[in-house]
């Protein structure tokens, strides 16, 4: 009877020995509670024991965590609605106060909803669509107007008042902030992870785009259309200049040569006058006399002398 109470003894205390000692895991951070209540600090990683049936754990993470919002529709200043989805990463950075406050992660996760949603609305109502959706540094595309102007209900905003997402983000990080440490919530970074406009606006978004498109393909075209200009005019001059060089050396050319056979005909007449003046009427015979015409002369007419001649 004695070695079967010895065994169960021994079971019971293996089991209560199961239930007095726990581990808290490395990138987790532990809180023991009694009945209901915390007791102690913060549990670093390790082997710990606790009282079983009395004292419970709760663990918490270390490492750093998500928070996903809902895309809301929201209005900017400008009266353009927008559907806003933002992304908040986060740590539990005092495990008691979390505990003592939202209890579970799902809690915090739900307080976070609140905080965060609330202020990215403030901000995104409190902003132009145009700064939500480009930075300060941002320059029009290459082609694009130097200047833009935007307006707000009719009246004209300053530009360079104007601030960029980076400067929305920071601040919406740092509204955030104020409400999270009494949760025991170490806040670290939030970012609009999309942005998507409702239909008005993406039709009026895509219209614009498509302006601008057509007047950066227009100035591309007009400056094309002068070069071409410009390389025609350069050609037409150049092609009336090679021209006017070439009849210039023709009328040289024909110049010289016809001067030479006049000098040529010169000569030849000075050495026999009488043969060049037959010469000559031979000439005037065949060019005078055709076939399908009639030369009418008078019998002393000069024109046939050489041929009286041979008579």
């Amino acid at each position: 009877m004695k070695r079967p109470l010895f065994i169960m003894l021994l079971v019971l205390l293996a089991f209560v020995g199961n239930l007095a000692f726990f581990t808290i895991q490395e990138g987790e951070q532990g809180i023991l509670t009694q009945f209901g209540k915390p007791v102690g600090g913060v549990i670093a990683p390790g082997l710990h024991v606790r009282i079983p049936f009395v004292q419970e754990v709760y663990r918490f993470q270390k490492r750093i965590l998500k928070w996903d919002g809902d895309p809301n529709q929201i209005p900017t200043k400008d009266k353009r609605y927008i559907f806003l989805d933002t992304t908040a990463r986060w740590r539990i950075a005092d495990p008691l106060l979390f505990f003592k406050t939202v209890a579970t992660e799902s809690g915090a996760l739900s307080r976070l909803d609140d905080i965060i949603d609330s202020v990215v609305r403030d901000a995104v109502s409190g902003h132009l669509l145009v700064e939500l959706v480009r930075g300060k540094d941002y320059k029009p595309p290459l082609g694009g107007e130097s200047s833009e102007v935007i307006e707000i209900e009719g009246v004209p905003v300053d530009v360079g008042s104007l601030v960029g997402r980076e400067e929305i983000i920071n601040g919406i990080l740092a509204k955030a902030r104020e409400n999270t440490p009494e949760y025991g919530i170490d806040l670290i970074d939030v970012q609009i992870k999309r942005i998507n406009y409702v239909e008005q606006v993406r039709k009026r978004v895509y219209e614009r785009m498509i302006s601008e498109r057509k007047k950066v393909a227009a100035q591309f075209r007009s400056e094309g259309e002068g070069e071409k200009a410009d390389i025609l005019g350069q050609m037409q001059w150049d092609l009336k200049k090679i021209q006017s060089e070439a009849y210039r050396q023709s009328v040289q050319i024909r110049g010289a040569a016809d001067a030479q056979a006049a000098a040529v005909y010169a000569d030849a007449f000075g050495k026999d006058a009488e043969f060049y003046a037959f010469l000559r009427t031979l000439e005037a015979y065949q060019k005078g006399v055709q076939d399908n015409g009639r030369l009418v002369l008078t019998t002393d007419s000069e024109f046939y002398r050489y041929l009286k001649k041979i008579k």
